[in-house]
């Protein structure tokens, strides 16, 4: 990790400052949202906790699973070699899925309307995420392809990254990408428009995913034949989102009957 400042004797590295920003900012935006909506924000808070435990433990153990032919096993649970595992590596797409397990288990056990406080702050997600994409490009993870175009970055050598130190900035591209998503989302649930704004986060953030692979350097998180692993979850997503809209809106047209 590149640690960049430097406060009271302490370094705060940039991906944990950024990844705090993002929680506070987006937040900040539900509160907003909620009061809004007239939702009940100690729902929404408990929503959270259970979605970002469900989310570390998701994203660590995808990680885990495509990284387990690198691994040695054997000496997996000896102390340093254990932590420097936790505390490294993760995969997005297993956090999401651990997280939306983690909000219907929050829905079971504590009665919430977790579709209606999902489809109203769904932009949390991608606004988070955007954020922590700009800590992946400050601490030199999930870097893009050799590339001295336009855009073109040159990261320290001291970040980790493999020659070329210069490199397509493919972390910030996506920190764009998804910041624009959760404006979209933000308006669409502010003006009660709310109705597929979580199939539209699901779809919107998987096409984006797909194409911003080519673009990605780090074999790190796997792939089968031709492809990454995250972008066949992301051909998973597109494909079933559309399906399961499709199936309740026929189960809906029988019952109406």
């Amino acid at each position: 990790m590149h640690r960049f400042i430097h406060v009271f004797g302490h370094d705060i590295a940039g991906y944990g400052l950024m990844i705090t920003l993002g929680v506070i900012v987006s937040n900040i935006l539900a509160l907003i949202m909620l009061k809004k909506k007239k939702l009940l924000v100690w729902d929404f808070v408990i929503l959270e906790g259970y979605a970002g435990l469900g989310m570390i433990f998701g994203a660590k153990l995808l990680f885990l699973f495509v990284s387990r032919n690198s691994i040695d096993w054997s000496h997996f649970f000896e102390p340093e070699v254990f932590s420097a595992y936790m505390t490294s590596g993760f995969v997005f797409y297993g956090g999401l899925i651990g997280a939306l397990l983690c909000a219907l288990l929050a829905k079971k056990i504590h009665k919430i309307d977790v579709a209606a406080l999902l489809r109203s702050c769904i932009f949390f997600l991608p606004l988070a995420h955007g954020f922590g994409r700009i800590g992946c490009f400050l601490g030199g993870c999930c870097y893009g392809i050799p590339y001295d175009g336009w855009l073109a970055v040159t990261f320290p050598d001291d970040v980790g990254i493999p020659e070329p130190l210069t490199r397509f900035p493919v972390q910030l591209v996506e920190s764009a990408l998804l910041i624009c998503l959760a404006i979209v989302l933000f308006i669409l649930a502010y003006r009660g428009k709310d109705r597929r704004t979580i199939s539209i986060y699901l779809i919107a953030y998987a096409i984006i995913r797909f194409v911003l692979e080519y673009l990605r350097a780090d074999a790190a998180r796997g792939s089968f034949l031709f492809l990454s692993t995250s972008q066949w979850i992301s051909i998973l997503i597109v494909i079933a989102v559309p399906a399961y809209l499709i199936i309740r809106s026929n189960r809906a047209k029988q019952v109406a009957e």
